[in-house]
């Protein structure tokens, strides 16, 4: 704001710049500057609803956290000038950027992060942002973890094998999430690696692949001789089920 603005111009920079952005402020502090003092500004500031404060003439600390500001604002310019040459006006939206989204510890909050709830994205953030994530999932890893007990069988035990229906298909009178899950029980006749296994198939299902993930399986705790039947679905080579209408 330069010193020979008039005071319409100065009323329609106020509303445009401050008013527009950030809405009608609850106080202004001032000093005692001719303008600022009169009639007209007094009058507007009464209509928006704000209060006028005016500071102790020739004591700047009865307005200090403005000269705080004021100070901090030159020592940042004064950086920038020295680092990258240059006029003051040309680094002042780097240095307003970088003022709103620093800490302050009056507040709590960086200035950004107080007037819109919620922290500025910058490349810094999306960093954090990018570490946040990575520990919430390696966070979800350990619960998983801790909750997942290895599976282990052994030659001649006999296990149920997943099945996946396909949608809207009924089986056993139930659709979805009721429709039976496991087929079997079949026997385990071979272990192949450390989680695989080969099983011994009936021949309704000799177009499947005979070796299966541990996730895959079941561990029967019932009377082997007690099977789902396959006699009323037909199953897929991906295990995918169909019940004859």
């Amino acid at each position: 704001m330069r010193e020979d603005y008039k005071m319409d111009r100065l009323a329609r920079l106020y509303l445009n710049e401050i008013v527009a952005r950030h809405g009608v402020l609850i106080s202004i502090i001032l000093d005692h500057e001719s303008r600022f003092t009169s009639r007209f500004w007094q009058s507007m500031q009464d209509v928006l609803g704000t209060r006028l404060g005016m500071s102790t003439a020739y004591h700047l600390q009865t307005d200090g956290q403005s000269e705080r500001t004021i100070q901090t604002l030159k020592d940042m310019l004064r950086a920038c000038v020295l680092d990258f040459g240059g006029s003051w006006d040309v680094h002042l939206p780097l240095v307003e950027f970088l003022y709103n989204n620093s800490y302050h510890s009056i507040v709590r909050y960086a200035p950004f992060e107080a007037l819109y709830g919620r922290k500025c994205r910058s490349p810094i953030m999306w960093a954090e942002i990018k570490d946040r994530l990575k520990a919430a999932h390696d966070r979800q890893k350990s619960y998983a973890d801790k909750r997942r007990k290895p599976l282990e069988f052994s030659v001649g035990d006999y296990v149920l094998l997943k099945v996946s229906p396909w949608k809207g298909i009924v089986r056993f009178g139930k659709k979805g999430k009721l429709a039976p899950r496991f087929v079997g029980p079949f026997e385990i006749i071979e272990k192949v690696g450390p989680v695989a296994y080969r099983l011994d198939l009936p021949e309704e299902l000799n177009g499947v692949q005979d070796t299966f993930h541990v996730s895959n399986l079941k561990k029967c705790l019932a009377d082997p001789t007690l099977q789902v039947s396959l006699d009323e679905i037909r199953v897929d080579a991906k295990l995918n089920f169909v019940e004859e209408p």
